[in-house]
């Protein structure tokens, strides 16, 4: 029985594990009898976190900070790494998999992963990195890539995986990648086909713990445009769960809600949709035929404004200032909201990543038999 480990960095948000996971089912999905380990700090609980065929094991969360900084809200920084190298090396005793993917950062948030990828390696695991499209800007991303958290990684790990394509971000020519990558386009989720409510807004942040300000600006386009009506996907890592009075004076006009399985769904039916410019809500949107309204956040890490940038270069997204009022945002909303027919493959987008993702993954595993 084919045997796959995958772990997840922690971050702020939901993306890394999300991805793992969107990969992880694309592997059960066409080896059913696999044994798919996902190995994540994320605290929050997410619907699509809890799929029966992926066994998740819950190491000590590591959150960064709004300067960078990571820590963990029970013990010392230098306590929670030590006791996520622990648990990384018994998984790897316990499971001997064939493949281990790591999400982001190649040694872990602070080199915890160090002695479980050295004894996978003598036990002949092939180890995997996966990067998501853009990580930041070029400056920042070659001095992290010149320090000490990347060195070796050439020699440590057998292929890179990038969630994109080249010609959205070139991570050889932009950031001096150490590796010749694979490029396995986005990973994300197959939208459903709904009607369309012309006049329904989204407004998403992602796992939401930083998007007050994107929630705010969709209040204030409803009362702006009482012609419209709207959901606000709060995200489980956000404290706004419930209607406020400013959203009571709405009329009922506005929900505000948890969605546990991501917003696929709600998307599908969106005349228009407002959010940040994270990766997966992102891509989750254009799969779903929507051209969105993005606010991206621009610190600590610039990834969010250069997707935003570069999406709205090529026609599929339209970016706004996170100072934007409703004013400066609103007659957007009588501009065409969803991509035309073909759009999206005509830019070059590829949205079946998680696919390709598990095909390469699997024949790393069966090379190494």
């Amino acid at each position: 029985m084919a045997s796959y480990l995958l772990s997840s960095h922690d971050g702020f948000g939901l993306g890394h594990v999300r991805r793992n996971v969107l990969i992880a089912r694309s592997i059960l999905d066409r080896n059913p009898s696999a044994s798919v380990t996902i190995a994540t700090g994320v605290s929050a609980d997410p619907g699509w976190l809890d799929d029966p065929r992926i066994h998740v094991v819950r190491v000590p969360p590591l959150l960064k900070a709004l300067d960078g900084s990571y820590r963990n809200a029970g013990m010392s920084f230098e306590a929670a790494v030590a006791r996520r190298s622990n648990m990384m090396s018994e998984l790897v005793e316990r499971l001997r998999p064939q493949v281990i993917v790591v999400d982001r950062h190649p040694y872990g948030t602070g080199g915890e992963l160090v002695p479980a990828l050295t004894r996978a390696r003598e036990l002949g695991s092939r180890l995997v990195l996966g990067l998501r499209d853009i990580l930041d800007e070029p400056a920042a991303v070659a001095a992290e890539l010149a320090g000490a958290g990347w060195h070796g990684v050439d020699e440590m790990f057998d292929d890179v995986l990038v969630y994109g394509e080249s010609y959205l971000c070139d991570h050889e020519a932009e950031y001096g990648l150490p590796m010749k990558p694979t490029y396995c386009g986005w990973v994300t989720e197959t939208a459903p086909i709904l009607p369309v409510d012309d006049r329904l807004l989204v407004v998403s942040a992602g796992g939401g713990g930083d998007g007050e300000r994107v929630f705010r600006l969709g209040v204030e386009l409803l009362e702006a445009r009482r012609d419209w009506h709207g959901v606000i996907v709060s995200g489980p890592c956000s404290t706004r769960h419930g209607s406020t009075s400013t959203e009571s004076l709405l009329g009922g006009r506005l929900t505000v809600g948890i969605e546990s399985d991501g917003c696929a769904h709600l998307y599908a039916r969106a005349g228009a949709v407002v959010q940040m410019a994270g990766y997966n809500s992102t891509y989750e949107a254009l799969a779903a035929g929507v051209c969105p309204i993005l606010m991206p956040r621009r610190s600590p890490r610039r990834e969010q404004a250069i997707r935003a940038s570069r999406l709205a270069a090529l026609g599929l997204a339209h970016v706004i200032d996170d100072d934007a009022d409703a004013d400066e945002a609103a007659w957007l909303l009588d501009r065409p909201l969803r991509l035309a027919p073909g759009a999206l493959e005509a830019a070059g987008f590829r949205l079946d990543g998680a696919e390709r993702a598990a095909t390469h993954i699997e024949a790393l595993a069966r090379a190494g038999v």
